[in-house]
């Protein structure tokens, strides 16, 4: 038999795994994308809606994920969600077309927002404070393994074998978590008295779902497009009003989706603002160098997986001894550590050229993974360290929607400064004007195009334009970094978390 404190361990490993088979999900889609063109015969606007229906039904079903948590128990909820995810993803795998497959995205996406966000209450709900850091920092690797074993696997998968085994892989990695999770996870808090509030739920899934389809569309048709600022305002007046619903429901004695009273915490507010930059700045990183992996060095989709792993390692070497960290050093210093040396990577990386080494991209990136990992970590403890059992769902909720909103941001903001930079770099004179627009549109147009015309000139522009476009992108993440790095200063408080950090470091 297991004991108390070890059943706990056991059961943040099944949580883990749970969470690694939706990381694996979400990387793995990105690569098929040219198979999946193929294969179900979609349009270039059905492969956006196949990612981007994904991204909107992942982040408007987080906050819903939190109050259902709470009011059903964490274990019954991460196993009907590990069940619909194994049934969703063979769906994917046996789509006949595209609007059936976006469907079927769109299922995988509501339970992996249930999983994630259930996972995170779990940890709060079978851990003390004191032991919170560390399970969180094994949480936050967890996530961020799947990044690297995406492609890889992936890429090997499609390779080899039918395309749709890249989602019944899922089946089996849901199973042996749903197993463990009944095995191992508690049955705490089951079926409370918790009256569901469904205008509350329809307030923040469309807000929030709005806002997500803003910042998506800004990221690809610019952001003063009516199609990226008008679903994002009233995305926005959306939420303001669920805000002013939540906070009606709370005083007339009803249970709010959100209560937004977890806010006056101080650990808790800037916790998950701090998170969030963590996230945007380093998912913007991530978004954009494999585009130059790709484009510019000429690696291919498995390679670039490969050449991704120094940063995933740096992401879980910072994050699993961040609690240790904190214990020593205080919250507050390990958060602005982490996001200084974050700053210091990304600026060394902002020195790249066409031929970087290999060794190069590997130590820069390594650094800001570790430095990221660190501060993201840290901060995402100092946001839950100090919540109540009964809170956790919904606290973990709100987490866990701001840090998903990390990556679009980052994508789309990052993205904005290299297209930008690219774009006004570029040396088009003399190009006939549809070659010249091609060009524009992006590095693989662009590096098509001087194929095509059979211009070296063109191709060095090109291959220039898009490395000076990358060193801007990775110049806006530092001052991501550093604008963190000042709020940690300016107001994360120092004596609670401290003295988490310090309850932590005397369990070892």
């Amino acid at each position: 038999m297991l004991s108390a404190g070890s059943r706990r361990w056991w059961a943040l490993a099944a949580i883990s795994l749970a969470i690694l088979a939706i990381t694996l999900d979400i990387t793995v889609l990105m690569l098929a994308l040219p198979t999946l063109a193929g294969a179900l015969k979609a349009s270039e606007s059905e492969l956006q809606w196949f990612v981007s229906a994904y991204t909107l039904a992942l982040v408007a079903g987080m906050l819903p994920a939190g109050l259902i948590g709470d009011r059903y128990g964490q274990r019954t909820v991460m196993s009907a969600s590990l069940v619909l995810f194994a049934l969703a993803s063979a769906g994917c795998a046996f789509a006949p077309n595209p609007a059936l497959f976006i469907v079927a995205r769109v299922l995988v996406a509501v339970a992996g927002a249930m999983i994630i966000v259930v996972a995170l209450s779990a940890v709060t709900v079978l851990f003390a404070p004191e032991e919170r850091p560390r399970a969180i920092g094994i949480w936050s690797a967890a996530n961020f393994l799947g990044m690297p074993l995406g492609p890889i696997l992936g890429g090997w998968i499609l390779a080899h074998f039918f395309w749709g085994w890249i989602f019944l892989m899922n089946v089996p990695v849901a199973l042996v978590a749903l197993l463990a999770v009944l095995a191992l996870v508690p049955a705490r808090g089951e079926r409370s008295r918790t009256r569901v509030d469904g205008l509350g739920l329809v307030a923040a899934s469309l807000g929030l779902t709005a806002l997500m389809y803003g910042i998506i569309e800004a990221g690809s048709r610019g952001w003063l497009s009516p199609h990226a600022t008008v679903p994002a305002a009233g995305g926005l007046l959306v939420l303001v009003a669920f805000w002013a619903l939540e906070r009606r429901v709370g005083r007339t004695g009803g249970t709010p989706v959100v209560d937004f009273d977890v806010f006056r915490s101080p650990s808790f507010t800037w916790g998950v603002v701090l998170s969030a930059l963590g996230s945007l700045g380093l998912f913007g990183v991530l978004f954009a160098l494999p585009q130059f992996m790709q484009a510019i060095q000429g690696i291919g989709v498995q390679g670039t997986g490969l050449r991704l792993l120094p940063a995933i390692v740096g992401l879980i070497v910072g994050a699993l001894p961040a609690d240790r960290v904190a214990g020593r050093l205080g919250a507050k210093l390990t958060v602005a550590g982490g996001f200084a040396v974050a700053v210091a990577g990304s600026l060394w990386g902002a020195t790249l050229t066409t031929g970087s080494s290999t060794l190069f991209l590997a130590t820069w990136t390594f650094i800001v993974g570790a430095g990221a990992g660190l501060g993201f970590a840290t901060a995402a403890s100092v946001a839950v360290v100090e919540l109540p059992a009964e809170s956790s769902g919904v606290g973990s909720a709100l987490l866990q929607a701001v840090i998903k909103l990390g990556p679009a941001i980052g994508s789309s903001v990052l993205g904005s400064v290299l297209s930008s930079a690219y774009q006004s770099r570029l040396a088009l004179s003399g190009l006939p004007r549809a070659a010249a627009a091609a060009a524009r549109s992006s590095v693989f147009a662009g590096l098509a195009v001087a194929h095509e015309l059979g211009s070296q000139a063109l191709l060095q522009s090109v291959r220039s334009a898009f490395t000076s476009g990358l060193a801007s992108a990775l110049v806006a993440a530092a001052a991501v970094f550093a604008g963190a790095l000042i709020l940690v200063l300016l107001f994360l408080p120092a004596r609670r978390a401290r003295a988490a950090g310090q309850a932590g470091a005397a369990q070892d």
